[in-house]
């Protein structure tokens, strides 16, 4: 990542001249470079995607251009040559919007639906869209953040459920009112009270700060809410460790944070500690003014926003946040690190305090509103409007329902960055627009066509087979003939692989408590995925083949024949291709051969999923212990199995379930000869 600052300032592609790299300049030059190195890192930690303040100029500066002292030397510069962050097509200037750039927001300019004000709270659409707003009060985007209360909190509170994790032990009760997470482990005893709540579908988290412990008043565990350790199964009712706080890849048995440790010293928290809850997480959980995020989380916005955006950030502050910037001096007479000091201020918002609503909200989408609700606007539109803000582009553009708007919407928040698979697929949830966009569908295809943005899919998804098939033929028209369908699919109509999506978005995807489909569309015979020995739809349906079976199948029906090399990617291409899966050093590759042998009901592959209760990933071990109880209607606790047990506890149980999982292959095995007899 390049970083530059106003001494320096160049494009993040182009490198600095060597006179900029070699020249020694005065202290203050120096002391302004680094202030803005130190802006890159704060965001760049606080969003995860590095960017600089740039000035307006395309070439380098010269280190003895830049002022020297403070005062109004500094003023004239930054008034001449306004900073700003670039982030994709988002554009965030402190100093002001250069004259020059063309303004094309729809409106007359004067309409704004960007600041705090210009929200009027979902209760607002209750009168007149009172359908909607019934099916999105029970939606899991409602209730996505809230605030801990017996509305909200679905945990058991009661003191009767715990849990024993590495050797500590986890209560939770609700004292006055409050509710309170309790940690002991060894003598030593800690207590968190909890404030909000996050999620309410498959598992609900919590947030709160530490009330009782060893550690001194300004710990910063003590003075920032955080998401804590331990949440709720809300299916099985029982409490088990968070995950995807920090590096899920890294984290290994053994390698996973131990929430009975002493909770990291104040220097190290800010830096690396990812649970802290304002910073990393609440711009998508709730819902706050748009101008807000644009200031706030550029990065995220940018990636996906369809035209070129500019906001005067520091007007905008002082408009919306006079506690952070009160506007009193000129934008251009702060210097860099008196800019840092209000952006670091600004990372640190909590929902219930500055949200516009706690969780997502029907203006987390439709934007402000008020004017709207008031009856002196007839649609709302999409795209966002404000004085403080230029919408760069080449003529005025739509505001309403267009495919790019409604995307970008659900982009913003289904976006970051994940570990990938050969293709470029995200492993694990929360990405689908990153995913989506990759696929050639995405340019006429919206996210709505599959997905109500109202109605909560619950704990299942409830399409019907030929419900998923209709949205892909609202395009792919000609697949409505049986014949032309039958020679495309070379499958019989109605089975499952004359569906859709199990050829083109197939499970290949982490969701919360089993594997989900991707996003990515794609064909099944992507060579990519096919010469890295990752899962395929052919084989993930067909889990007893081959490799070799499933190459030459493309070959006869499609004239598709990978070159021969690529058999030597796999071990044993003659085997069913799946097993290989299974042994991956990829943990995703490992839960997703898993969990297709899961949901083809591959009972002959049964004691090679026992492999997957004690993978070294806890998680893989989750999705493993609801699918094979789900597949065997069996209850694994009966054999005292916790998937989050250490290799050393799960031992013993494992010995008892092997032994059962061949008992139930031996069955099926029998089922299968009476069949063909």
């Amino acid at each position: 990542m390049q970083l530059t600052g106003t001494s320096m300032d160049h494009s993040p592609d182009e490198p600095a001249s060597d006179d900029a790299q070699q020249t020694s300049t005065a202290d203050s030059a120096k002391k302004n470079s680094a202030s803005a190195k130190s802006i890159t890192l704060l965001i760049m930690v606080a969003i995860g995607i590095g960017f600089a303040w740039l000035s307006a100029r395309e070439t380098p500066i010269e280190p003895l251009s830049v002022p020297t002292q403070e005062g109004s030397e500094f003023e004239d510069f930054y008034h001449q040559n306004p900073r700003r962050i670039m982030a994709g097509t988002v554009n965030s200037w402190w100093d002001a919007i250069p004259t020059d750039v063309p303004d094309m927001q729809p409106g007359e300019g004067t309409e704004s639906n960007i600041s705090p004000d210009d929200y009027s709270g979902s209760k607002s659409c209750q009168k007149c869209h009172k359908k909607n707003y019934t099916d999105w009060s029970t939606h899991a985007h409602r209730w996505m953040n809230a605030i801990a209360n017996t509305e909200s909190v679905k945990g058991d509170f009661s003191g009767k459920s715990d849990i024993h994790y590495l050797g500590g032990h986890g209560t939770f009760s609700k004292v006055d009112g409050h509710y309170r997470m309790t940690m002991e482990r060894d003598g030593t005893k800690r207590v968190y009270d909890i404030d909000q709540t996050i999620g309410s579908r498959f598992f609900q988290s919590y947030v709160g700060k530490l009330i009782e412990g060893p550690e001194p008043s300004d710990h910063l565990a003590r003075q920032e809410s955080h998401v804590l350790p331990f949440g709720y199964w809300l299916e099985y009712k029982e409490w088990v460790p968070t995950v995807h706080i920090g590096d899920e890849r890294a984290m290994p048995d053994g390698k996973r944070d131990d929430p009975f440790d002493p909770p990291k010293p104040a220097d190290e928290v800010s830096e690396h500690f990812q649970s802290l809850y304002a910073r990393y997480c609440n711009q998508c959980h709730s819902t706050f003014s748009f101008g807000n995020m644009l200031v706030r989380a550029a990065p995220r916005y940018g990636r996906y926003f369809p035209h070129k955006l500019h906001i005067n950030s520091s007007q905008f502050l002082a408009q919306a946040h006079p506690s952070i910037w009160s506007g009193e001096k000129k934008p251009s007479q702060l210097v860099n690190v008196e800019v840092t000091d209000i952006f670091e201020k600004l990372m640190h918002l909590d929902s219930p305090s500055h949200a516009v609503e706690m969780g997502i909200t029907c203006e987390a989408c439709h934007l402000g509103a008020k004017q709207h609700a008031l009856g002196k606007l007839k649609k709302p539109s999409f795209l966002p409007m404000s004085p403080l803000l230029k919408l760069e582009a080449s003529s005025k553009v739509d505001p309403g329902r267009t495919p790019e708007n409604v995307n970008w919407i659900c982009g913003r928040c289904h976006s970051g960055t994940r570990p990938h698979l050969a293709a470029g697929m995200s492993t694990w949830n929360s990405t689908e627009y990153d995913d989506f966009a990759l696929s050639r569908c995405a340019s006429e295809l919206t996210c709505i066509d599959c997905h109500n943005p109202h109605k909560t899919i619950g704990p299942r998804w409830t399409n019907t087979a030929d419900a998923d098939d209709a949205s892909c033929m609202k395009c792919h028209d000609e697949y409505r003939d049986a014949d032309t369908r039958a020679a495309h699919t070379h499958h019989s109509a109605g089975s499952t692989g004359d569906r859709c999506m199990n050829c083109h978005m197939p499970h290949l995807n982490e969701g919360l408590q089993d594997v989900v489909r991707t996003h990515m569309i794609y064909s099944p015979n992507r060579r990519d995925m096919i010469r890295a020995n990752q899962p395929n739809a052919c084989n993930m349906c067909h889990t007893e083949k081959s490799i070799r079976w499933t190459l030459d199948h493309f070959q006869k029906w499609y004239d598709d024949r990978p070159s021969s090399s690529i058999l030597t990617k796999y071990d044993n291409p003659d085997q069913p291709a799946i097993l290989e899966w299974l042994e991956d050093e990829n943990e995703s590759v490992r839960m997703f051969a898993a969990g297709a042998l899961i949901r083809s009901k591959s009972f002959w592959a049964l004691e090679e999923l026992s492999k997957s209760l004690d993978d070294p990933f806890l998680l893989n071990r989750q999705f493993a212990l609801k699918g094979l109880e789900d597949l065997l209607e069996v209850d694994l606790d009966d054999f005292g199995y916790r998937f989050y047990m250490t290799p050393q506890e799960r031992a013993e149980p494992l010995s008892k379930i092997r032994a059962m999982l061949k008992k139930h292959a031996v069955a099926a095995a029998q089922k299968e000869k009476e069949k063909d007899r």
